[in-house]
């Protein structure tokens, strides 16, 4: 069976060398070599075995590698920003030997575990729908939802779209249950399979239930534990 074949910049964000753009800003700069002839065009066909160089520098497939961050509130879920807002990835810079890279997001008012790593596959296998992975999200909202609202979030509803003109999205928490009250505000633990863009605070809203905290506590059998906002830890999957 032929090798499944990739653009050579993909190949060197695969092998965990650098981000996909800056692997594709390399190729354009005539920095990177396929097979030992120069290449432009990030999309050129090469396989996982290609040998590629970066300046003349040989790059080889690193060893897998996996982080668990609790991301602070306030802090953008990307590799740069355009508005040069603070990210995840400063956070990292300097700090580990190889580049990785955020499995999924978190809004930037949002906070909590949020994994890292530099192997693609297992990246796509944990955002794939059809996994069904459940995140854990613990919310501090404005009210106490009633138990008929808390029957429709889990039964699902069409919620308005974000920009006017598009259509409603169907959305559907798999759990939601009220963890602790108080005079002013409550805590809800809330279950999602999916996670559409802002999908708890949308469903929510619908309510007329403002979010004034949100943090994900849990990504399939991975516990943001006590970590601390800006913390992280490299984890094993031995046993996951």
């Amino acid at each position: 069976m032929p090798l499944k074949r990739f653009g050579v910049a993909r190949i060197l964000n695969k092998r965990g060398f650098c981000s996909r753009s800056k692997a594709e800003m390399l190729v354009r700069e005539g920095r990177v070599a396929l097979n030992g002839r120069a290449v432009f065009d990030p999309e050129t066909p090469a396989t996982e075995t290609s040998q590629i160089t970066v300046d003349g520098t040989p790059v080889v497939q690193t060893d897998h590698v996996y982080f668990a961050m609790h991301k602070p509130r306030g802090i953008v879920t990307s590799a740069s920003d355009e508005k040069g807002r603070k990210t995840v990835m400063d956070i990292l810079q300097g700090k580990l030997p190889q580049h990785v890279f955020p499995v999924g997001r978190l809004d930037k008012a949002s906070e909590g575990l949020l994994l890292f790593t530099n192997d693609t596959a297992f990246a796509d296998r944990i955002l794939a729908p059809e996994t069904h992975l459940e995140k854990e999200y613990h919310v501090q909202v404005s009210r106490v939802p009633t138990d008929l609202e808390m029957e429709k979030m889990q039964r699902g509803l069409w919620v308005p779209p974000r920009v006017f003109g598009e259509d409603p999205e169907f959305m559907q928490m798999a759990n939601v249950q009220i963890l602790r009250t108080g005079q002013k505000n409550a805590w809800l633990s809330v279950v999602l399979h999916e996670g559409k863009n802002r999908e708890i605070r949308r469903i929510l809203q619908t309510f007329e239930i403002e979010v004034l905290r949100l943090v994900r506590v849990r990504i399939g059998s991975w516990t943001l534990g006590a970590l601390k906002p800006g913390e992280f830890v490299q984890l094993s999957l031995d046993n996951k």
